[in-house]
């Protein structure tokens, strides 16, 4: 792979939406955040962020200040959108704006983007453990529903590129939170998690069609080649930046 990013199939029909996650290539950044970096606490200089961000900006045809980006604490707050910038407490963003490209940082967590194509709305979700734990990819569609009037049946929604259940062990306390469904035991205190599954059955119980949901076919760890990741790269590496949002009409 030596594309810049990939775009879901599952957002194809709708020609004025823009929804895609980046890949580590094609951008500035030297080792170990080679090369598309948007993680501007990551260690890499904030120049090279900025021209990486200058560089896909230009390929989308969008201008930077419509971007927006949340702080991503771990939590599962959603905050309405109504300008580009950082909103720095709140780990999940929607808009009904057009023109407004709502995106999540991620290098392992996985990103989860919503379209309601009957009111235009967005929503964008940073679902690691503890989000995931928390179903923020279910109060996102809440949020989309008491702000835009967006009907989940018509809502659709896309899973990106994260850590996979085979790379991603974590400890009893943390398996504990989710439904032995998905948690597999790798021994006696460790356990392999599939977040992919725990976000995309959280957004079936939304209301979301089964055949309305996309998952990514990469993992993080295992293709890190072509992605970023925090566990595969012990902590140092960069970021992946997935947009989505509906271009202004002229």
């Amino acid at each position: 792979m030596t594309e810049p990013f990939i775009e879901p199939e599952v957002f194809r029909p709708f020609d004025d939406l823009t929804a895609l996650q980046t890949t580590r290539h094609g951008g500035v950044s030297p080792a170990p955040w080679r090369s598309l970096n948007f993680g501007s606490a990551t260690g890499d200089d904030p120049l090279n962020v900025k021209r990486n961000t200058e560089r896909l900006c230009d390929m989308l045809g969008i201008p930077p200040r419509s971007l927006v980006t949340a702080g991503q604490v771990h939590g599962t707050a959603v905050v309405h959108a109504v300008e580009g910038g950082h909103y720095p407490s709140c780990d999940a963003l929607v808009t009904a704006t057009q023109g407004l490209f709502l995106g999540i940082l991620t290098a392992d967590c996985f990103p989860v983007l919503l379209h309601d194509p009957e009111t235009g709305a967005c929503g964008a979700a940073h679902a690691g453990w503890k989000g995931s734990a928390g179903n923020i990819s279910g109060a996102v569609l809440e949020a989309m529903q008491s702000l835009f009037g967006s009907s989940v049946s018509s809502c659709h929604a896309w899973i990106g590129t994260g850590i996979g259940k085979a790379r991603y062990e974590v400890g009893r306390e943390v398996a504990r939170r989710f439904d032995p469904a998905y948690a597999v035991p790798s021994s006696p205190e460790r356990f392999f998690l599939d977040l992919a599954a725990v976000n995309r059955d959280q957004l079936v119980e939304g209301g979301v069609a089964p055949e309305h949901i996309g998952v990514s076919r990469f993992c993080t760890a295992a293709h890190n080649r072509d992605f970023f990741s925090h566990r595969e790269e012990k902590g140092t590496t960069g970021r992946m930046l997935s947009l989505i949002g509906v271009r202004r009409r002229p």
